[in-house]
């Protein structure tokens, strides 16, 4: 297999990019060359960089750069990690439009109706989300491709992930814009953790491997052109059982103090955008249905239970440093919404 990612070393696609060279095909990844030393350094595949900046440079240049390392081959597949907006598809429809069997696009789960008509998600399930821009882009991206796909027969398939992590970062709920481990240095000191809600609405995380693993068993796939298919595990918790397991993994108490998505989404105004991410995510029951994909890739399941995952994603972020990026402005942010809830319950 040949096939081209776009982007390509991010927390969904490194563990992509790793799995498609150890299957020895030919991997050609163009992005700007900021982080690819890691795969670099997997030898089962054959890795071709083509340096670039597919959001900025000119179509032109773009598709020159890409048929000069393709010489005169064509691609079996290619996947764009990295397209949030119209644009971005027309532009990437005008470069593959001739040199692929197979599109692949990211969108997101976050594209589902909310609120939500019916409990359990399939892909059939109405795309609407007024809380979320982010949400309504991605929706617009599907859209058009759809149309790509019915007027010009392009080859696409559209992926939907559901909240994926990796051993990089923790999952959690509510955190600020460098990351969890504000989250996780606050549960390690014995302070007070935010919740959204009352904790019990329930969400469903993925390690990214296992998702890699579904991912690549559509790559190629006859069957998947024209799908849209969510990849998320069959494993739902609460978001009060998710927050416990990693205090149980880091040997802490939990200091749970739970708070209304609306309250929180007033408080981080002009700091967090908990609309989008809580109200037009989170804070909503997601249970989702995989028979499509289990269809589409027979035998798939994902191996990873959360807290198998928190442990291992622990400690490794515990382990290295560079993982450990503070946020004192959130860390106050989180006092100062927990001191006005706790003083108006007093």
């Amino acid at each position: 297999m040949k096939v081209l990612f776009i982007g390509g070393t991010g927390t969904i696609s490194t563990a992509i990019s790793k799995q498609v060279l150890e299957l020895g095909w030919e991997l050609f990844l163009l992005n700007r060359g900021n982080r690819n030393s890691e795969l670099s350094a997997i030898k089962s595949g054959k890795l071709t960089e083509i340096i670039c900046d597919i959001r900025t440079e000119d179509e032109a240049a773009i598709a020159g750069k890409i048929k000069n390392a393709l010489a005169g081959k064509r691609l079996d597949v290619v996947a764009d990690f990295i397209t949030f907006n119209p644009a971005q598809v027309e532009k990437d429809f005008n470069i593959f439009r001739d040199l692929c069997e197979q599109y692949i696009i990211l969108s997101s789960v976050s594209v589902y109706q909310k609120p939500l008509s019916s409990y359990l998600i399939t892909e059939s399930t109405p795309l609407a989300n007024p809380f979320w821009q982010y949400s309504r882009d991605k929706i617009a991206c599907e859209n058009l491709l759809m149309e790509k796909y019915r007027e010009y027969g392009f080859p696409i398939t559209i992926v939907r992930p559901g909240h994926t992590y990796d051993e990089r970062k923790v999952p959690v709920g509510v955190h600020g814009k460098n990351g969890s481990w504000q989250v996780i240095k606050r549960m390690l000191e014995g302070k007070p953790i935010i919740i959204h809600g009352d904790g019990t609405s329930l969400w469903s995380m993925m390690h990214n491997s296992d998702f890699a693993r579904a991912f690549v068993g559509l790559m190629g796939n006859i069957s998947a052109l024209g799908e849209a298919v969510q990849i998320t595990t069959g494993e739902s918790l609460t978001w009060n059982q998710i927050y416990q397991a990693i205090a149980r993994a880091l040997n802490v108490e939990l200091r749970a103090v739970h708070i209304s998505s609306e309250f929180l989404d007033k408080c981080g105004r002009g700091l967090y955008d908990f609309r989008g991410s809580l109200m037009g995510d989170k804070a909503n029951s997601m249970v989702y249905d995989n028979t499509k994909l289990k269809r589409l890739v027979p035998g798939f399941y994902a191996g990873i239970r959360l807290d198998e995952g928190v442990k291992r994603t622990l400690a490794h972020v515990l382990a290295h440093r560079e993982c450990q990026t503070e946020d004192p402005e959130f860390d106050s942010w989180c006092d100062r919404v927990i001191a006005a809830v706790e003083g108006v319950r007093i």
